[in-house]
């Protein structure tokens, strides 16, 4: 289902805050991964929980790896997005879904006959519930500091789900409530019942206990899923070893018995896997054209360059006493040069400097808010003009920026271990940053740990990425909005605005007030949107087909692995 400008009614089946890689020429297929029905697919990073509903999971790398036990869902959404934008229920699940009541804001799905986990447990309302309490942001649900929840955006607006009838769920919103992604919304994600046979029986009554179930299911991945395979074995961060859901029931039927979602860190080592034939292809988390060349004239590799979801920025973080200042927060993002950091990393390529942070160029909302405020630009001369207006001295290349006598502390700035791009941005900041008074001291943040160092609040500055889909509603609270936000942002006019996004159907009105929210953190100078990561993905043409290019699903080149064959 496309959006229209008024998205309202029903869905026929017809066939999604972020982080996200040949063999010998003369591989003959016999070996390797495409053996005896078995794949074997590189993840380029680690992650650090077992749960995408947290703060800690939500993390491209770990939903890459738990995809296949939840094929044609992105994330712990209802659906995915295909190569086109459309968006599909996932069918294994759904037979249908409808809004049906504006006042109060209703919305009916209903459930395949068959609809079942992987054990043979069909889906009930109590899975939905389950999904409601981990993400609303609610005391009276779970304790906060233990279900930190990715995002509140539909959870919080829920006011009951009940089913009143066999095969029926319907989800009714708070008063005032409307979403025009109703659609996308996340429904069925954890098996409810197995919490229970965990030991988590009275989660729906005791708030403590839905705490410790969400807890287990980050650090415990259940082997029972809705999708075309199940987990046999796995390590956190390190792999997943799937074998075929006999009970699965989605119109897509796999043919790959066996499939093993495998951490191979840096595209360089991703090369050689591919070289050697031990994997059956990857989708680099970094871009390297220079990688890329190395197997350009092999026969047997497979590689897409494409446009896809993953853009990345810089974040500030509001706790760090220094960057509390919003006068150095606008110098800093002056001072650094966006132009400059495209150029050195993607030479050669058509990548532009990304200038709204929901919306792109080609988009009827976009509005260029980061030009007009000097942004992104590496203009040092207004950096300086800046902080010195705001009192500060020193702001000056061999000086150091000082305030009221005091000097500006050493900033730390974060960025991914290993990964070219972000190495080679982090760098040019301090190089940019020291023009103005500024010591940055530069920390790597080692593989699988950027969700402990993001939630914590590990950095005064970083740099990571922002994987998304076609949707806009649910990110702009994710990104700004008070309690969910990595940086600790928190501003009422900012909450005001993300707030009118969840009372219209228009979209058109929830676009505008999007861009209301981009103006006002661009003028609080929170979040420096960079650009649009080129993407990439490798495949062994002699061990697997199928694969398809993907911009707009959150599982990129797997989005369809059901449909994939071994050759």
């Amino acid at each position: 289902m496309a959006l229209t400008r008024r998205a309202f009614g029903g869905l026929t089946i017809g066939g999604t805050a972020a982080f996200t890689l040949a063999a010998c020429g003369g591989n003959d297929g016999d070996g390797g991964s495409g053996a005896g029905g078995e794949l074997v697919w590189a993840i380029s990073s680690p992650w650090e929980s077992w749960n995408e509903n947290t703060l800690p999971g939500n993390n491209s790398y770990g939903h890459q790896a738990m995809f296949p036990m939840r094929y044609g869902m992105d994330g712990n959404a209802s659906g995915d997005f295909d190569e086109n934008g459309d968006y599909h229920l996932n069918d294994a699940v759904f037979a249908d879904a409808q809004v049906i009541s504006e006042a109060p804001f209703q919305v009916e799905y209903t459930l395949q006959e068959n609809a079942q986990w992987s054990d043979g447990k069909p889906i009930r309302v109590e899975d939905f519930i389950f999904q409601w309490y981990s993400t609303s942001g609610k005391e009276e649900h779970a304790p906060q500091a233990i279900a930190q929840p990715a995002s509140v955006a539909v959870g919080e607006k829920i006011e009951k789900i009940e089913s009143p009838e066999a095969g029926k769920i319907v989800v009714t919103y708070v008063e005032g409530h409307l979403d025009f992604e109703w659609l996308y919304s996340a429904t069925v994600y954890l098996p409810s019942h197995v919490a229970e046979a965990e030991g988590f029986a009275t989660w729906q009554t005791d708030p403590a206990v839905m705490g410790q179930a969400i807890d287990w299911f980050g650090k415990n991945l259940s082997d029972v899923s809705v999708g075309p395979w199940i987990p046999v074995d796995s390590k956190m961060g390190e792999y997943i070893k799937y074998e075929l859901n006999p009970n699965y029931q989605g119109s897509v039927k796999p043919s790959i018995e066996k499939i093993t979602m495998q951490v191979v860190e840096g595209t360089p080592s991703i090369i050689t896997e591919m070289r050697q034939g031990t994997i059956a292809g990857s989708w680099p988390s970094e871009f390297s054209q220079e990688e890329l060349d190395k197997v350009a004239d092999d026969p047997a590799i497979g590689q897409e360059v494409y446009d896809g979801s993953v853009w990345l920025h810089i974040d500030t973080n509001m706790n760090s006493e220094p960057l509390k200042d919003v006068a150095l927060r606008q110098a800093i993002f002056t001072a650094i040069n966006v132009p400059d950091a495209i150029a050195r990393v993607f030479p050669n390529t058509e990548v532009n400097q990304k200038l709204n942070h929901f919306f792109g160029p080609d988009s009827p909302y976009f509005v260029d808010y980061i030009t007009p405020s000097k942004q992104g630009s590496g203009d040092i001369v207004a950096a300086a003009e800046i902080l010195t207006t705001a009192g500060y001295t020193g702001a000056a290349e061999g000086q150091k920026l000082a305030k009221d006598g005091t000097e500006v502390p050493k900033i730390v700035f974060r960025f991914g271990e290993g990964d070219a791009t972000r190495t080679t941005i982090a760098e040019l900041a301090q190089s940019q940053l020291a023009q103005i008074g500024l010591e940055i001291e530069l920390q790597a943040i080692p593989g699988g740990e950027l969700g402990t160092v993001l939630t914590e609040g590990q950095f005064d500055l970083v740099i990571f990425g922002w994987s998304g889909n076609p949707a806009f509603a649910a990110s702009v609270p994710q990104q700004f909005g008070t309690q969910v936000n990595y940086g600790s942002y928190s501003f009422p006019e900012i909450d005001a605005e993300i707030d009118k996004i969840s009372q219209t159907l228009e979209i058109d009105e929830a676009a505008a007030a999007a861009n209301k929210v981009v103006e006002l953190a661009v003028a609080r100078a929170l979040t420096l949107p960079l650009f649009d990561e080129p993407q990439s993905y490798l495949w062994n043409k002699n061990m697997v087909e199928g694969t398809v290019v993907n911009g707009n699903s959150q599982a990129g080149p797997i989005f369809n692995i059901a449909e994939w064959k071994l050759k």
